[in-house]
Formats: C-alpha cells, structure tokens, sequence
C-alpha cells in the first residue's frame, strides 16, 4: 500500500472511530523516514493518543475498586481485579513500547524542524510518562528518568524554536508540570514550570496568530486550572479528592500532541 493511501485511510479509520487501524496505518506512514507534514503528525498522535487513552481511563477504574476492595479485606476479590488490572497493563505496555520504538527509530531522526523535534520529544516524554503510572520499582524509575530526559530535550529545542505562545510549546509545559506533579511528587517544580509558561505566554500574548489564538489560549486556561488545583490541594491536604484529582477521569489536565485535542 502507498504512502498517501495509508494516510488516507488513517482518516478514514479516524472517522469510524477504529482507532487501533488507525494506528496501524500511521506507523507505515512514520516508517517511510520523511518529515511527517502538520497534518500527518497530528493523525499519528490522535491515533495512540485513543488507543492509550482508552486504557489509561480502565486502568484507573480498576485501581480504584481494587483499593476499595482492599481496604474491605475481600481477599478474593482483589486477586480478580489484580490480574485484570495487570491485563490492562500488558497492553498499555505495549502501546507505549510501539510508539517509543517508531519515535526513536524513525520519526525523531527524520525530524528536520524544530516545531517537529519538539513534538516528537514531547511525544516521548509522554509516553515514558503513561509507563510510570503503573511501573513499580526499577521499572518506574527508568520510565522516569527516560521521560524527564525527552522532556528537557524538548524544552531545550522549544526555547530556541519556538515561541512562548506556540501551543506546542505551550502543551510541552502542561504536560512537563504534570509529569513533575504526578511521577515525581514535585509539586513545587511543577507549579513554577507552568506559571512561568503561563506568564511568558501572557507576555507576548499580542504577537500571538489568529489561527493558533484558540489552541494556545485552551492550553494556558488549563495551565491555570491546573496551578488552582495543585495550590489547593497543598493547601487543602485533608480535602475529599486525592492531590491533583480533579472531577474529570484524569489526575490533571493535560495536552495531546495534536492541538485540537487538548485534554487526556
């Protein structure tokens, strides 16, 4: 099959909501060792951006009851839902490990500009970031350490390339914050990293263009949201939700790697 009937049908798939073929077929597209256009990047990250999304959302129903059942010492009820949840997560595993393996092997050194090098870091730093939520041990902190390594490499390229108002740039330090605030229990670190790319956005909020004022804007009102939950939640310790736990099923918001997509 040629390049520009995957990529066709990669919409396509995205239309029917199938998204494991759309998956599927961007891979034979980001195989083709090109610079992906606009457009196809954000196809391939919509695609695993579902698939992963999907489980990430059972993966916390399931931990949740788990404890519940736990804390009601129903033995036999947790080895049920321990061997679900580790289901859950063999295919988590295997998402992040398929994405990881087409980013290192062939999107990020085919990458050229500095808007693609950014995404594609960020991709990784994200995806070494769903590894660590269910990690344990040596595991979570290799899943860690490789994220917090694509993460810097990310910011390093975004601060020469791109504009503190980019969304790309923007949803690398909504992202980067959570990272620190969910995987490192640093809120301190988190707080500052998104309200200084709060306020350098804000800064130069007038240079900002009209075709990516709704997308950047999104992303700095989740900015905020965030930095009034995490603030909360160090004010707060005793309050009903866990730390970083707002209403919606993900512990914080966060961005996709396509702008239109903007919440986990």
């Amino acid at each position: 099959m040629g390049y520009e009937d995957s990529v066709y049908l990669a919409k396509l798939a995205e239309q029917a909501e199938r998204y494991e073929e759309m998956v599927e077929n961007m891979k034979a597209v980001a195989s083709a060792d090109q610079e992906l256009s606009v457009e196809e990047r954000n196809l391939l990250s919509v695609a695993y951006k579902n698939v992963i999304g999907a489980r990430r959302a059972s993966w916390r129903i399931v931990t949740s009851i788990e404890q519940k059942e736990e804390s009601k010492g129903n033995e036999t009820q947790v080895t049920l839902i321990k061997e679900y949840r580790q289901k859950i997560e063999a295919e988590l595993a295997k998402i992040c490990e398929d994405i990881l393996e087409c980013l290192d092997g062939h999107l990020i050194p085919s990458a050229e500009s500095g808007e693609s090098k950014v995404f594609y870091h960020k991709m990784k730093g994200d995806y070494h970031r769903y590894l660590a939520e269910f990690a344990v041990g040596d595991k979570r902190k290799t899943s860690a350490d490789k994220s917090l390594e694509a993460y810097k490499a990310a910011t390093d390229v975004a601060a020469s390339n791109l504009a503190p108002t980019h969304p790309i740039r923007l949803g690398l330090a909504l992202n980067f914050s959570v990272f620190y605030y969910e995987i490192l229990n640093s809120p301190d670190q988190a707080c500052q990293l998104a309200k200084q790319a709060f306020d350098d956005a804000i800064a130069e909020l007038d240079t900002l263009s009209e075709e990516s004022y709704k997308d950047s804007t999104l992303i700095m009102q989740l900015l905020r949201d965030n930095l009034t939950l995490w603030t909360s939640s160090e004010a707060e310790p005793s309050g009903d939700a866990p730390a970083g736990e707002p209403a919606t099923d993900a512990p914080a918001a966060e961005s996709s790697e396509a702008p239109a997509d903007s919440k986990a």
